[in-house]
C-alpha cells in the first residue's frame, strides 16, 4: 500500500494525476523548518520528519511525505495565522521574485529517497485593494505564502521559473520518476 502522509487536497490531487493509488494518513506533528541550514536542506528535512513519523506505524507500506515552503526576503513565510498576516506576506511578495521549495520524501524498508524542487515565482505589483479583495476570499489563508497558485492567485503570477506542481505542492514529474525506484509504475 502507498501512504501519503499529508492531508493536503492539493497533495492528493497531484498523486491522482500520476495515476497513484493510495490512502491518505497525515503526521500528526508539526515540524519546525531548520534555519540553520539552506533553505532546501530545511523543507527536505521536514518532509523526511513527516514521512518517518508516519512510515513508524506503517514501515511494510510506502509512505511519501511533502512539505512546501514560501522563502521571500530572506524568510520562510508559512500559512497566515491571520487576515493581517496574510496582508503583510502578500505586500512582502508584491511586485517581487520568491522562492517556492517543495521536500519530499519517500520511504519503504530499507530504501528512501528524499530530495527537493525549486521554482522562482515572480508576482505582479499588487495595489492595497486587490490583497484585501483576496483575503476576503479566504484563499489564501490555508496555503504558505498566503497564495494558492492553482486558484484565485494565479492573477499575481507574472512568471514561474521551475515545475507548477512544485509551486502546487508536489513536484509531479519527479515524483513520478522518483517512485519507478520503488516499482509503483
Amino acid at each position: 500500500m502507498i501512504i501519503l502522509a499529508s492531508k493536503s487536497p492539493r497533495r492528493e490531487e497531484i498523486c491522482r494525476l500520476i495515476g497513484l493509488e493510495f490512502e491518505i494518513i497525515p503526521a500528526k506533528n508539526e515540524c519546525d523548518i531548520d534555519l540553520t541550514v539552506a533553505p532546501e536542506e530545511a523543507i527536505r528535512k521536514v518532509a523526511e520528519a513527516k514521512a518517518q513519523e508516519v512510515f513508524r506505524a506503517h514501515s511494510k507500506d510506502i509512505v511519501i511525505g511533502a512539505d512546501t515552503a514560501v522563502y521571500a526576503c530572506g524568510e520562510f513565510l508559512g500559512k497566515p495565522k491571520s487576515e493581517q498576516e496574510a496582508f503583510q506576506m502578500l505586500k512582502k511578495l508584491s511586485g517581487k521574485t520568491h522562492q517556492v521549495f517543495t521536500g519530499v520524501s519517500i520511504i519503504l524498508e530499507n530504501q528512501k529517497v528524499s530530495f527537493c524542487e525549486k521554482a522562482d515565482v515572480e508576482f505582479s505589483e499588487l495595489t492595497d485593494s486587490e490583497i484585501l479583495e483576496y483575503i476576503a476570499s479566504k484563499d489564501p489563508m490555508d496555503k504558505a505564502g498566503a497564495y494558492g497558485i492553482q486558484g484565485k492567485g494565479a492573477k499575481f503570477v507574472q512568471r514561474i521559473n521551475g515545475d507548477f506542481y512544485t509551486v502546487m505542492g508536489l513536484p509531479c514529474a519527479r515524483l513520478y520518476n522518483e517512485l519507478k525506484a520503488f516499482d509503483v509504475f
